[in-house]
């Protein structure tokens, strides 16, 4: 798939990134350990929530690309009617942005950048 991005509004680009972050999050765990669905899950939320992919937006910005940049910053500044609970309106939006950014990156059918990104996340995320 390799669309034009910028012809998408960023929470539109967030939709779809959302859903391809998961997905990249779903087959880590799932490439880690055989585990009960309902494990696998609860490992999940842990990763998919707003301040987990804020602390992950801030890991790869020093490395993202002007383009990249440019989408992230679409998506962390387009108006949200909403936060959730367990998350500031900071980390809400900077998790926005990181899911364009993930949209964006996907419709360009950029998925070795979108890999290499997710990569460091998780070595952020885990320590490592």
């Amino acid at each position: 798939m390799s669309e034009k991005p910028q012809s998408y509004s960023p929470l539109a680009l967030a939709f779809l990134g959302d859903a391809e972050y998961g997905l990249m999050v779903r087959k880590m765990l799932l490439k880690s350990a055989n585990r009960q669905a309902g494990d696998l899950h609860k490992m999940a939320v842990k990763y998919v929530c707003a301040p987990a992919q804020a602390k992950g937006a801030a890991a790869v910005m020093p490395i993202l690309s002007e383009q990249e940049t440019a989408a992230y910053k679409r998506g962390r500044n387009a108006h949200t009617s909403h936060t959730p609970k367990g998350a500031t309106p900071a980390e809400y939006s900077a998790a926005t942005g990181l899911e364009a950014l993930f949209g964006a990156l996907y419709l360009a059918g950029k998925l070795e950048r979108l890999n290499e990104l997710f990569a460091i996340m998780m070595e952020e995320e885990n320590g490592i």
